[in-house]
């Protein structure tokens, strides 16, 4: 299971994606459904630090090399229309707090119908009703 983010200048996709088998399935939907609750209500400024602690570091670690340098640059042409010095990514990581957490999953998870795909035997996959009712 990881989450994703795909930015560009007016929009962006932000998801989660988790393989399961049939015995695992509904427990699996049920952590993700259950963590976009605990999200947009309860998360800790310690819980966000950490987070921004690692998505730094992970950018760092990632620009290893020309190649991923580049796709970084594209990303940040498509996103920003510019390329944003190291300093100016850590000062907007940092400012994000946990009210800004909690509200945006509030107002972009938890009131929002979510898409949902399954690929394979999705025959176990929780219907669609369910989905949307347990994270609204």
């Amino acid at each position: 299971m990881q989450s994703f983010n795909t930015c560009y200048t007016d929009t962006g996709l932000w998801g989660v994606y988790l393989v399961a088998d049939s015995s695992t399935l509904d427990s699996a939907v049920n952590a993700v459904l259950s963590e976009w609750q605990r999200l947009s209500q309860s998360v800790s400024e310690h819980e966000v630090t950490r987070a921004k602690n690692l998505l730094l570091t992970n950018m760092l670690l990632m620009l290893d090399g020309s190649t991923p340098t580049c796709e970084d640059i594209g990303r940040q042409m498509l996103c920003y229309g510019r390329r944003l010095p190291p300093t100016e990514l850590e000062m907007r990581i940092n400012a994000v707090t946990a009210d800004d957490i909690r509200r945006v999953i509030s107002q972009y998870v938890i009131r929002r119908p979510p898409a949902v795909v399954g690929i394979g035997p999705v025959e176990r996959l929780q219907n669609y009703e369910y989905i949307t009712g347990a994270i609204n």
